[in-house]
């Protein structure tokens, strides 16, 4: 769940940066939020 949370971020933030040439500090804070996101779901793992 985690994971496919940060890969959405990541694709919004690429869209866009690179589609829709967005220079604003709020696309940089959704790459920051996946980036921890996809680090809190790779320490965690799965649990059994």
């Amino acid at each position: 769940m985690l994971l496919t949370i940060a890969l959405i971020l990541f694709v919004l933030w690429a869209l866009g940066v690179f589609a829709f040439k967005v220079t604003a500090a709020v696309i940089h804070i959704v790459l920051i939020i996946a980036i921890l996101i996809g680090l809190v779901h790779l320490f965690r793992g799965r649990r059994i």
